[in-house]
C-alpha cells in the first residue's frame, strides 16, 4: 500500500482565509506528514517561518487564478515568492493567448522554467483542463515539456470542473517519465486520491488533506 501522506499538498486558496487557516494548514501538514502545503503568495512568508525545520515543501501559485497577466508580472511575483521562501511554484500558464493560437505560451513557460531552476525549485504549471479539449490538452503538454516544466497539474480549482481520471490519463500518455502531474480541484476523499494517482498523478493538490489521510486506515 502506497503512503497517501507522500503525494499530498495541503492547500489552502480561499479567498477568504486568514493567519490561523495558514497556522492550521502547516500545523496539519507537520502532524501528519504530508508532503506539502499551498498556499496564496500573500502568506508565503508566514508558512515559511512556521514549516522552518521541517521536511513539508512549501508551494505557492503565480499568475492565480485565470492566467493572463504579463508575463513580467507573474516573473516578479515569482522572484517574490522565491525570496519569501517557495519550494515550488505553480503558474498558470496564458490559456488566453494560448486558444488565441500564439507561441506565447512556450515563451512565457521556458522564461518561467529559466527563472525557477536557476533557483533549483521547481516549476509546476497549471493547463487548467476544464477550459481545454482532449486535442488542446494533449498540445498543452507538449508545450510544457518544451518548456522544461517539471509538472503539469490540472486545474486552479476555480474553474468549472477541478481533475478528472481521463484527463489525468491522457496527461500520463502524452508527458515522459521525468515529468509528472499533479491532480487538483474537487478531491476530496482517499478514493478520489486513489483514482488519480492510479491514473498517473504525481502529486494530489486537495483541501482536504486530513480527511484523505484518515480515509486510508
Amino acid at each position: 500500500m502506497i503512503a497517501i501522506k507522500d503525494y499530498l499538498e495541503h492547500t489552502a486558496l480561499k479567498p477568504t482565509l486568514v493567519d490561523d487557516d495558514i497556522e492550521k494548514l502547516a500545523s496539519e501538514a507537520k502532524t501528519y506528514d504530508m508532503f506539502g502545503i499551498c498556499v496564496p503568495p500573500f502568506w508565503v512568508k508566514k508558512a515559511a517561518r512556521i514549516l522552518k525545520g521541517s521536511d513539508v515543501s512549501l508551494v505557492t501559485v503565480v499568475g492565480f487564478p485565470l492566467g493572463y497577466q504579463m508575463t513580467e508580472t507573474k516573473i516578479e511575483e515569482t522572484k517574490l515568492a522565491l525570496k519569501d521562501g517557495a519550494d515550488e511554484i505553480d503558474w498558470v500558464w496564458n490559456i488566453s493567448a494560448f486558444k488565441a493560437g500564439m507561441n506565447w505560451p512556450k515563451i512565457e513557460l521556458a522564461k518561467a522554467s529559466s527563472l525557477i531552476h536557476s533557483h533549483e525549485k521547481l516549476l509546476k504549471v497549471i493547463i487548467e483542463t476544464a477550459y481545454l479539449s482532449e486535442k488542446e490538452i494533449v498540445e498543452a503538454c507538449k508545450i510544457c515539456v518544451d518548456a522544461g516544466v517539471d509538472i503539469v497539474k490540472t486545474s486552479t480549482g476555480f474553474a468549472g470542473a477541478g481533475a478528472q481520471v481521463k484527463h489525468i490519463e491522457l496527461m500520463r500518455a502524452q508527458l515522459p517519465k521525468d515529468v509528472g502531474i499533479k491532480a487538483s480541484g474537487g478531491i476530496k476523499s482517499y478514493a478520489d486520491a486513489m483514482a488519480m494517482i492510479d491514473a498517473g498523478a504525481d502529486r494530489i493538490g486537495t483541501s482536504s488533506g486530513v480527511e484523505i489521510i484518515k480515509g486510508q486506515k
